[in-house]
C-alpha cells in the first residue's frame, strides 16, 4: 500500500514546545478533556486527535472546513456555510440531510455544550480557541446519541483573573480577482482577584468563486424559453460573518467557580456553493435568488466545585439559531415538466413560466443540561458518571413557490405557493452514564461503562399541495380532510396548525420513543511512561424516527459495534510521538435517507456494513528549528447483505432482482438499491495530512516557513447504483498550502499561498431531484487559490 507523497506533510510548530534540549526540541506535552476530566493526551486511551492553538493559527483555521481536513478519520458532505454533515470513520450512508432526516451521526460541542442541530452543527467561526479535539470512534457512554461515530470538541479559551492579555489580527486575501478579510481580536479583563472578563469579536469577508453565467432555458410543455440574464455575475457567491463572545468566571471560593458564556454569529451569504460540470470550471446558470441568513445565539453556564473529594459540574446552554433561506429549484420544474407534462396557469388561465424557487425559514431552539460528578483522577479507583438531558426543537418553514401562480393550484391563504412545508419537529433525549476505571496493577487498568438513554422524536404539521393541485389525498390540504375523517373537498373538520406561521391545516401528528443501553469496555496497558497499548469494546446508536410520508413507515435506530486496538507512544526523549489505532466496526440496520417521489424524504433501515479501518498520527522535532506532524486513516467500508429502497405492499424491501428503475442515461435498468460489498459513499479509501514548519533567524527577527499537503481518494457519492449513475463519483484530489512569516516580541507578520495549485475538491455531489430524466450533477468544491497577507499582536 502506498499513499501519494502530495497526501501527507502538517509540519507544526504548534504542537512543539519553544523548550530546548541538547539532542533536539522537545514535544509539548498536550491535556486534553475528552474524558470528562483534565488528562494528558497520551494518557487517554481513546484515538484523538488535538489541534492545540497554536497549531490552528499555522494552519489558518478560520471554520469547519479548514479544520476538517487535517482530520484523518474525518469526511463531511456541504451545501455551503453552516449546513454540513460530518462522518468519522466511514460511517456513512449518504444521507441528504433533510430537516426531516436522520439525527448526525456525529455530536460537535462547544466547550461543555452541544452544538448539533437537527441539520447540522453551527459553523462557528474559530479565533481564540484554546484546541479542537476531534474524537473517532462512538462515544456514546459520555456523549450519548449524536455521537454514534464520533465527537468533535471546542474548547474555547477561558477568563483568567491573573493577568491582562489582549490581541488582534488582521488578514487580507485574494482569490479569482476578488477580495476578503477577516479582522479579528480578544482582551481577557481581570474584574478582580477572583473574576475575570474575556471578550472575542470577528468579522470576516470570504469572497466569491462560483460564476452565475447566462444561459437559456426551454420548457417544451409550456413553449416557453427564459434567461437569466439578470442575475448572471462573477463569483457570486461571497458570504460574510460576523460574532462575538463573552465569558464571565468568577471563583467564588477556593473550590467553586461559575462560568457563564454568551456567544451570537451571523453569517450571510449570497449565490451557490456548488457548480454544474457541463458549463465549465466553477460555472452554474441560477434563475432564482440563492441566499442564506444564519443568525445564532447561545447563551451557557458551566458551574464547577467540590463536595468533600467529588468533583462536580454542571453545564448547561439554550441556543437560538435562525435560517432564512432562499434557493432556486429550477431544475426539478424542468426535468418535471419533460417528464411529466408539468404546466401551470395564471389566474386567467394562462399559460406561465413553471420556474420554482424555495423560500425557507428554520427556527431551531435547544437546551441541554449535564450534571456530573467525578473522583480524584490519582486514585486507583476512579469514577465519572451524571445525568443528562437536552430537548431539540426545529420549527421548519418551506415555500415552494411559482410568480403568479394561480389562486386554484395555491396552497390556502398562501400566494403563489405550490407547496407549503409547515411544520415543528421535537427531539428529547435523558440519559444516566458512568464510566469505572480500576488500576489492577499499576501497568493494567481496566475500564467498563454504560449509558441508558431513553429518546424521543415528534413530527406534526403541514405538507404538501393545495387542494385544487392535487386531490389525491397523498398530501397537502386533501389529506388533511382524510386524517380529520372526512370526505376531500369537505374542510369542517380540519385541525388548525402554526410553526413558523401559520398554515392551512394539520395533516401530520407521529412520534416514536427508544430506549436502551450502550456499554464500553475498555483494557489499558502501559509498558512504561511513554508506551501504552488498549483494547476497546464500545457502542453508540442513533435514535429512530417518523416518515412524514405516509405510506413509509418509522425507521429504527441504529446501532454501532466498535472493536479497537490502539497505541500511544513517545520515543527519542519525547521527540516523536507516533499514535494510531486499528479498528472494526459493525453498523446494525443504518438509517438511509433519500429523496422519493415529489421530492419528500424517505428514511429507512438499510441493512447493515462493516468497516474496517487504521488510523494514526505522527509529530516529529525532527531537529530544534524543524517540526513534522502528520495523520492517515485507511479504510474498508462496505455494506454487508443486500439493499433495496423500493418496498412492496407491506412495507417490506423489494428483493434485489426486483429493485430496478430506468437507467437516467438510456441503457440498461439500473438498481434503485446496492449489492452485498459496495463501498459506502462518501469514504475514501485514504486520507492523509502531512506539515512541515521550519523556524530561522533572519537578522534580528524571528521567521518560518511552513508547507501543509493534505491528500483524499477516490469515493461514491451515493450508495445506490441508481444515484450513483446520475452523480458518478467524488474524485481524488490533494491539496497544498504554504506560508512564510517573521515576527518580533509581540507581533507577527506573514504571506500565505492556501490551494496553491489551485486544485477542485469534490466534497459533495448532489442533483435537485431524484428521477429519471433528472441527470444534472452539482459540485460543492474548495475555494480555489487564495493569496493572503496576515499581521498580528498581542499585549
Amino acid at each position: 500500500m502506498s499513499v501519494p507523497l502530495a497526501a501527507a506533510l502538517s509540519v507544526t510548530l504548534s504542537q512543539a514546545s519553544a523548550q530546548q534540549a541538547n539532542e533536539g526540541a522537545v514535544l509539548e506535552q498536550v491535556i486534553v478533556t475528552a474524558q470528562k476530566r483534565q488528562e494528558n493526551l497520551q494518557e487517554v486511551p481513546v484515538s484523538i486527535t488535538a489541534l492545540g492553538t497554536a497549531k490552528l493559527e499555522e494552519l489558518h483555521v478560520t471554520d469547519f472546513a479548514d479544520y476538517a481536513k487535517f482530520l484523518p478519520s474525518l469526511s463531511y458532505t456541504s451545501l455551503g456555510p453552516g449546513f454540513s454533515r460530518v462522518f468519522f470513520r466511514g460511517v456513512s450512508s449518504g444521507d441528504n440531510g433533510n430537516h426531516s432526516g436522520s439525527m448526525p451521526s456525529v455530536g460537535i460541542y462547544l466547550d461543555e455544550q452541544p452544538i448539533t442541530t437537527i441539520q447540522g452543527a453551527l459553523d462557528v467561526h474559530v479565533y481564540d480557541i484554546e484546541r479542537v479535539e476531534a474524537l473517532a470512534g462512538p462515544q456514546g457512554t459520555l456523549y450519548g446519541a449524536s455521537s454514534q461515530a464520533g465527537t468533535i470538541r471546542i474548547i474555547t479559551n477561558k477568563p483568567d483573573p491573573s493577568k491582562f492579555v489582549a490581541g488582534y489580527d488582521i488578514e487580507g486575501n485574494m482569490l479569482d480577482g476578488e477580495t476578503g478579510y477577516v479582522a479579528e481580536g480578544f482582551a481577557n479583563l481581570p474584574v478582580s482577584e477572583n473574576a475575570a472578563i474575556r471578550l472575542v469579536g470577528w468579522g470576516k469577508r470570504d469572497a466569491g468563486y462560483i460564476s452565475n453565467v447566462a444561459r437559456d432555458r426551454f420548457y417544451p410543455t409550456a413553449d416557453i424559453t427564459i434567461n437569466n440574464a439578470d442575475r448572471a455575475k462573477k463569483d457570486y457567491n461571497d458570504v460574510e460573518t460576523y460574532g462575538a463572545r463573552a465569558a464571565l468566571r468568577v471563583d467564588l471560593n477556593d473550590s467553586w467557580t461559575i462560568t457563564p458564556t454568551l456567544m451570537h454569529q451571523q453569517q450571510e451569504s449570497n449565490g451557490a456553493f456548488a457548480y454544474d460540470p457541463s458549463l465549465g470550471d466553477l460555472k452554474v446558470a441560477r434563475y432564482r435568488p440563492e441566499t442564506s441568513d444564519d443568525r445564532w445565539t447561545q447563551a451557557a453556564l458551566t458551574v464547577e466545585g467540590k463536595i468533600a473529594n467529588l468533583d462536580v459540574v454542571y453545564a448547561g446552554s439554550y441556543l437560538k439559531r435562525d435560517v432564512d433561506t432562499q434557493q432556486d429549484y429550477s431544475d426539478y420544474s424542468l426535468f418535471y415538466d419533460i417528464s411529466y407534462g408539468y404546466t401551470v396557469y395564471n389566474d386567467a388561465g394562462d399559460t406561465i413560466e413553471p420556474t420554482q424557487y424555495i423560500q425557507g425559514k428554520d427556527r431551531y431552539k435547544r437546551q441541554s443540561h449535564e450534571f456530573r460528578l467525578s473522583t480524584p483522577g490519582d486514585k486507583r479507583v476512579r469514577f465519572v458518571g451524571g445525568l443528562f438531558y437536552q430537548r431539540q426543537e426545529h420549527g421548519i418553514e418551506q415555500r415552494y413557490k411559482i410568480d403568479n401562480l394561480t389562486p386554484v393550484y395555491e396552497v390556502t391563504d398562501w400566494p403563489d405557493t405550490i407547496w407549503l412545508t409547515e411544520q415543528k419537529r421535537v427531539d428529547r433525549d435523558y440519559a444516566v452514564f458512568g464510566e469505572l476505571s480500576f488500576d489492577i496493577t499499576e501497568k493494567l487498568t481496566l475500564t467498563g461503562g454504560a449509558r441508558w438513554f431513553k429518546a424521543e422524536n415528534s413530527l406534526a404539521g403541514f405538507f404538501g399541495y393545495g387542494e385544487g393541485y392535487s386531490s389525491s389525498g397523498s398530501s397537502g390540504e386533501a389529506l388533511c380532510s382524510l386524517v380529520a375523517g372526512d370526505e376531500v373537498g369537505d374542510r369542517s373538520s380540519w385541525v388548525p396548525y402554526s410553526a413558523v406561521n401559520t398554515a392551512p391545516c394539520k395533516n401530520l401528528d407521529k412520534s416514536v420513543k427508544d430506549d436502551g443501553i450502550t456499554p464500553k469496555v475498555n483494557l489499558t496497558y502501559k509498558f512504561d511512561d511513554d508506551r501504552m497499548v488498549y483494547v476497546t469494546y464500545s457502542k453508540g446508536f442513533r435514535p429512530g424516527g417518523v416518515n412524514r410520508r405516509g405510506t413509509f413507515p418509522p425507521y429504527d435506530a441504529d446501532y454501532l459495534k466498535n472493536y479497537e486496538v490502539g497505541w500511544k507512544t513517545t520515543w527519542m526523549d519525547n521527540r516523536l510521538r507516533f499514535n494510531g489505532a486499528v479498528f472494526m466496526l459493525d453498523w446494525d440496520d443504518f438509517q438511509f435517507s433519500f429523496t422519493g417521489e415529489n421530492g419528500l424524504t424517505n428514511i429507512t433501515n438499510a441493512g447493515g456494513a462493516r468497516i474496517k479501518g487504521i488510523e494514526t498520527d505522527l509529530e516529529f522535532a525532527a531537529t530544534e528549528s524543524f517540526l513534522i506532524s502528520g495523520g492517515l486513516s485507511v479504510l474498508d467500508a462496505k455494506l454487508r447483505g443486500d439493499f433495496c429502497e423500493l418496498l412492496d405492499g407491506a412495507g417490506q424491501p423489494l428483493p434485489l432482482s426486483e429493485c430496478l428503475a430506468p437507467d437516467p442515461y438510456g441503457g440498461p435498468d439500473v438498481l434503485r438499491g446496492a449489492k452485498d460489498g459496495t463501498e459506502l459513499p462518501v469514504v475514501p479509501d485514504y486520507k492523509a495530512n502531512l506539515t512541515g514548519r521550519y523556524r530561522f533567524e533572519m537578522g534580528s527577527l524571528d521567521a518560518f516557513a511552513q508547507a501543509a499537503f493534505v491528500y483524499q481518494s477516490e469515493s461514491r457519492a451515493a450508495l445506490t447504483a441508481f444515484d450513483e449513475g446520475i452523480l458518478g463519483k467524488n474524485k481524488a484530489y490533494g491539496l497544498a498550502d504554504f506560508s512564510i512569516g517573521f515576527g518580533k516580541d509581540s507581533w507577527t507578520a506573514q504571506v500565505f499561498l492556501n490551494n496553491a495549485f489551485d486544485k477542485r475538491a469534490d466534497i459533495t455531489r448532489f442533483a435537485q431531484c431524484r428521477e429519471e430524466m433528472c441527470t444534472k450533477p452539482y459540485i460543492v468544491t474548495n475555494q480555489p487559490r487564495t493569496i493572503g497577507v496576515k499581521f498580528g499582536q498581542k499585549f
